[in-house]
């Protein structure tokens, strides 16, 4: 099946690039043509319903409705997990995070699969990636925004104070500018070309993700409950308090995230120093659109491969002021529309070097979404009417349909035609596809899981891969193929205890088996039904898992 998919990457590729790798003069000369630039534009915990051209009627996403209007919109596309990290990596590598050696996923907790802020890197140099294969065949490549993929050696700890490697250059990115894990995690500044961003080297960074280090940190009494944090003895009112400022935090922990105070704001795991290098929450759109911008500037003239990913609207959600109180659903909808901004200013910017005929851009999320998912930031409250899910089942961190379903939008006026499609597609495909897109020559596929689907991504195949995988939180396997979807059992939490309201993750000690065309809401289980097609599945799954294909 993998050397038909590949024969038919080659006859894409050769008829696609033959027309576009020249053109004849008069003379009947050959000039060569830039080959196509490539942005994926991958924001962070936005739901299928989050995007007005996707249905959401209480908040405007103007720039992305007009990628979805001009471009091709996919009803059917996964992110490969309900949590960013292993989709980042799949996206990325084009093979399941679910494949990795344990020893390269050190520091999850409980099994949940979330890389700490201190997690080396995860991604071995000797795998292809797309920036790899497209740096390969001659694009200048670029990772900018949100990574949580670990930076620094596996088993190790970084020196935040040096050059921090392995990381994006390692694996084929020419620049990087990184948050490197999450906004509510430590180290709370950017990493710029693997070196920490206006770091004094007479106050150097201290991490930690075990003890209390610095006087930084607030100071957790255990004998209450998770969501009561003291501060120091001299504030003895249970008021929280930034020791930099010595004010009242900007918003309170719901859970956890109350273990070290920057910008006003509690985060996950300790830190002491790099005052100087510390983030504004309320600057960060800014700063990384003003990152991804200066790299096209740069390369207006070469073909290039921007991988643009938005911290927003993950938690912490700190607008800045020009979006703060602009929305109708509150903080919320204050992000998704500064968010929305900064797509407008990827594609004004294609716009004014004449690029965007040139140009395919892919937007996507990395996961499905959550309101409440650590912060007393008013969400749940203020964006009643509002449903991010496009009500589906679940959310982030979900085995149902929200955890992975996710907003995917193909923008390339020059070949793309406008529409909607429903072909089923994963993210696990960019790999191939892209590979085959730029001409990348390699003979045999560059990885097991990654399929080209260059066709479905183009809009010219209205069918795209046979089956899709669905990895939640904990781990637990799914499996579409023929609007079947079959869930494995688990033994692990029925509900997320943390998250507002509570996530229904999946997991259930029984089969599950869901009509998706009768039944896309997930709430009639037939596995008992259809016992034939609950074991089909499973038995399939189970091939994939052990690459029996």
């Amino acid at each position: 099946m993998r050397t038909t998919y590949f024969f038919i990457a080659k006859i894409v590729m050769i008829a696609l690039f033959g027309a576009l790798s020249s053109c004849t003069n008069s003379n009947n000369e050959h000039t060569e043509v830039k080959k196509p630039n490539i942005v994926i534009i991958y924001t962070d915990d936005v739901g299928y319903g989050d995007i007005s051209s996707y249905g959401a009627t209480r908040v405007e996403t103007p720039n992305i409705d007009q990628l979805a209007s001009n471009g091709l919109m996919f009803t059917n596309a996964y992110a490969t997990s309900a949590t960013c990290t292993p989709s980042r990596f799949s996206l990325l590598t084009g093979e399941y995070y679910w494949r990795t050696p344990p020893e390269w996923r050190v520091g999850e907790v409980e099994g949940v699969s979330i890389a700490p802020g201190d997690a080396g890197m995860i991604i071995n140099s000797e795998q292809p990636t797309i920036a790899s294969v497209l740096q390969s065949v001659g694009y200048r490549t670029a990772v900018v925004g949100k990574w949580h993929l670990g930076l620094g050696p596996l088993g190790g700890s970084q020196n935040w104070n040096d050059v921090i490697k392995p990381g994006p250059e390692e694996i084929g990115f020419d620049y990087s500018f990184l948050i490197p894990s999450t906004g509510d995690r430590v180290p709370t500044v950017y990493v710029e070309n693997q070196r920490v961003v206006d770091l004094d080297p007479d106050d150097p960074i201290q991490i930690s993700f075990h003890e209390p280090i610095g006087h930084d940190s607030t100071i957790y009494n255990p004998n209450v409950t998770p969501a009561e944090i003291v501060s120091y003895p001299e504030y003895p009112n249970n008021d929280m308090i930034d020791p930099g400022t010595h004010e009242k935090v900007k918003m309170h922990p719901s859970f956890g995230h109350d273990q070290t105070i920057v910008n006003g704001i509690p985060r996950i795991g300790y830190m002491t120093g790099g005052y100087s290098a510390r983030w504004k929450d309320e600057d960060m759109a800014d700063e990384i659109t003003r990152k991804a911008l200066s790299f096209i500037d740069e390369n207006k003239e070469n073909p290039f491969f921007l991988f643009f990913s938005t911290h927003d609207v993950h938690v912490p959600r700190v607008p800045h002021e020009r979006f703060a109180g602009q929305s109708e659903i509150g903080v919320y909808g204050d992000v998704l529309i500064q968010m929305d901004w900064t797509v407008g200013e990827i594609m004004k910017k294609l716009d004014e070097y004449g690029l965007t005929d040139n140009t395919l851009v892919i937007f996507s999320s990395d996961n499905g979404p959550v309101l409440d998912d650590g912060y007393h930031d008013g969400t749940v409250e203020d964006a009643e009417g509002h449903d991010p899910t496009g009500s589906l089942r679940g959310g982030k961190y979900s085995a149902y349909e929200a955890g992975t379903k996710i907003p995917f939008i193909v923008h390339w006026p020059d070949e793309v035609q406008p529409g909607v499609t429903d072909a089923l597609f994963s993210q696990i495909d960019i790999l191939e596809s892209l590979a085959a897109f730029a001409g990348y020559g390699n003979p045999e596929p560059l990885t097991y899981d990654s399929q080209n689907h260059l066709a479905a991504l183009l809009g010219e195949d209205q069918t795209g891969r046979d089956f899709v995988i669905q990895q939640n939180m904990n781990g637990t396997l799914s499996i579409i193929q023929d609007n079947w979807k079959y869930i494995e059992p688990a033994d692990g939490p029925r509900l997320n205890p943390y998250t507002r309201p509570r996530m229904e993750l999946g997991n259930d000690p029984n089969p599950q088996l869901y009509n998706l065309s009768e039944d896309i809401t997930e709430s009639n289980n037939l596995a008992e039904k259809y016992p034939e097609i609950t074991d089909k599945l499973a038995g399939f799954l189970e091939q994939v898992r052990d690459k029996a294909l």
